[in-house]
């Protein structure tokens, strides 16, 4: 059964990667966003913020690199919502595949989407000064936990892909989790905002997954942050893998 559903979802996985090469400007525009506003920051308020860091490139680039996983993930609820109104789903309900392979598909084709937009945002950020000493075992873990962010919202994703009345219903989901990094110390030190504000920051988990990848490019000790960024990553995707599953099961009966 296993080596069915790896199978399936190989071929599938295959045909949305297709898809995406030949509309590259889904992968275009979700890096022209986290890129247009990393210029704004860098040029036009990156003077006036005091960070403490050498370059304040080098301090919010994981805030953007989060705002990029975010932007991306739409576009699979926005492929999966049109896979659904197409009738493509009752096509493959009759046909001898693993049905939970039509959802791993569009997953892991979200992950490499996204991977891709990663790295030309990360080759614009070496462009304007980004610079980080990390080796490649601190690369190699900013990688990991980036695709098990990834992972985790592109499952969340799912959910309204499935369930969205309209195109602009099944993306307009990511536009609260692209916001949420500029309530973290994504771009400002959580210690210059206000009480409550400052509150939320800090407990908030796209703050520890950006102080975990900020430490890892500086070769700081990351400490605590890294576990509990890693939890909250895998917390959501449990959460998230349940819930997309039951709603495909209900999609699909």
């Amino acid at each position: 059964m296993t080596t069915h559903l790896l199978g399936d979802t190989a071929v599938l996985t295959k045909r949305s990667l297709r898809h995406i090469t030949r509309s590259l400007d889904t992968i275009i525009t979700t890096a022209v966003m986290p890129i247009g506003l990393m210029l704004l920051f860098v040029y036009v308020f990156g003077g006036a913020i005091d960070t403490d860091a050498a370059s304040y490139v080098d301090y919010m680039l994981p805030g953007i690199l989060l705002i990029t996983v975010a932007s991306g993930i739409s576009y699979t609820a926005y492929r999966l919502f049109l896979d659904t109104q197409s009738g493509i789903f009752e096509r493959f309900q009759s046909m001898p595949i693993a049905r939970s392979s039509v959802l791993w598909a569009h997953v892991l084709t979200s992950v490499v989407a996204n991977l891709i937009s990663i790295a030309v945002v990360v080759l614009v950020a070496l462009l304007i000064g980004f610079r980080s000493p990390a080796g490649p075992g601190a690369w190699l873990a900013v990688t990991g936990i980036l695709i098990l962010f990834t992972l985790a919202l592109t499952w969340l994703a799912v959910i309204p892909g499935l369930t969205a009345k309209s195109v602009d219903g099944a993306s307009a989901f990511s536009y609260p989790l692209i916001f949420l990094p500029f309530l973290s110390s994504a771009f400002v030190p959580t210690a210059t905002m206000p009480g409550p504000v400052r509150w939320f920051a800090e407990h908030q988990p796209a703050t520890l997954i950006v102080n975990a990848i900020r430490a890892l490019f500086t070769e700081q000790p990351v400490g605590t942050d890294i576990w509990s960024a890693l939890a909250w990553c895998a917390g959501i995707l449990v959460v998230a893998y349940a819930f997309a599953m039951r709603t495909f099961r209900r999609k699909i009966s």
